[in-house]
């Protein structure tokens, strides 16, 4: 592990970013924040071959991107304090809540913040003044050019309609409620020690969720223990919650989560891994009747992909205790995918899904 600070390349509002320095500061990485204009986010881009946030500058001169692959890279090298479950059926549902968190509630995320008056007002004027400060544009310029390319991309392209709405807001209602039935009762998601689904979950809860003011209103009401959850996880540090078990087995109490992930959000990857090897340009797929149309992603055909690897690698018990976790065999998880989970150099989210990369 470094000794020397890494340096984290980001936005003080960004999704990913929140994410991941809730990790090293959970595992005791040592590393300092740089907040990115224009002309670092293309010099970061040049070092990795990815425009996108965060990005890791390591005191040894070398590059990490996607934080989900971060994750996996500091946690394979050993180091303590773990933050991943050794119990394979249980290391298996954290990597799947993980990624679900990651991708799944992305869109409402990006929802609360370019929809409603007062967040897109108050998130448009932060990102001109901080990621867009070394334009030579007047500040009123440099916020009506963001607040714009931001409600096209991640509003009317990104399958946001009318019929579409109640549902997106819906998923950020019940995931409250879901989340809130756990940290009633336990500090972290699967027990007493957090693993890479917290993380997974905390990105869209810190950044945006608990932050911007509609959807943080929400949160303050209907689900003060996911506030507080929020507020630990980005207190941590090692000493914490040193000697805590790593969690060995998946809580019941997730349930309403897995039946999420299960019924949508592997139905979704499973289309979009179809219609990528299609070769379309978008995906259509339905959630409970409701028809949505959305840009193909290649990076979650590498989600996909790296799920079914994951799958494929439980034992029997393993993948019994799974499948039991998950409701019943999934099938989609069996299936051959386009993409293998090993991809070339710096594949990662798109820009943060704040700045959309031609990959996005």
């Amino acid at each position: 592990m470094p000794e020397q600070p890494i340096i984290v390349h980001g936005l003080s509002l960004s999704y990913f970013t929140g994410k991941m320095e809730a990790y090293l500061r959970a595992k005791g990485i040592p590393y300092r924040f740089a907040e990115m204009d224009m002309a670092s986010f293309r010099r970061t881009a040049r070092a990795t071959g990815i425009a996108q946030m965060p990005q890791l500058e390591m005191p040894d001169g070398t590059w990490l991107t996607d934080t989900t692959r971060i994750i996996r890279h500091f946690e394979s090298m050993g180091a303590e304090p773990a933050l991943s479950p050794r119990d394979p059926a249980t290391h298996f549902i954290s990597l799947l809540l993980e990624d679900y968190g990651d991708e799944w509630l992305w869109r409402p995320a990006l929802y609360y913040r370019w929809h409603f008056p007062d967040d897109m007002t108050l998130m448009s004027a932060a990102i001109a003044r901080t990621m867009m400060r070394d334009l030579k544009l007047p500040f009123w310029l440099r916020r009506r050019l963001i607040l714009r390319r931001q409600r096209r991309v991640y509003l009317s392209q990104d399958g946001v309609t009318k019929e579409t709405a109640p549902q997106i807001e819906a998923l950020y209602l019940e995931t409250l409620d879901a989340l809130e039935a756990v940290f009633v009762l336990r500090p972290f998601l699967m027990g007493q020690r957090p693993v890479e689904a917290d993380f997974g979950f905390f990105g869209s809860m810190f950044r945006h969720f608990a932050s911007d003011p509609t959807p943080a209103a929400i949160m303050r009401t209907r689900a003060p223990h996911v506030l507080a959850w929020v507020a630990r996880m980005w207190a941590l540090t090692p000493v914490d919650f040193a000697g805590a078990p790593l969690p060995a087995a998946v809580p019941a109490d997730l349930a309403p989560i897995l039946r999420e992930a299960c019924a949508a959000y592997l139905p979704y990857l499973a289309a979009n891994d179809e219609a990528l090897k299609r070769g379309d340009r978008h995906v259509s797929y339905a959630v409970e009747g409701v028809g949505w149309r959305v840009p193909v992603s290649p990076y979650r055909a590498h989600c996909l992909a790296a799920l079914r690897d994951a799958y494929a690698a439980l034992g029997p018990e393993a993948r019994s205790r799974v499948d039991a976790a998950l409701g019943g065999p999934q099938e989609i998880l069996n299936a051959p995918a386009v993409y293998t989970a090993s991809m070339p150099a710096a594949p990662a989210k798109p820009v943060d899904r704040q700045w959309r990369a031609a990959r996005g």
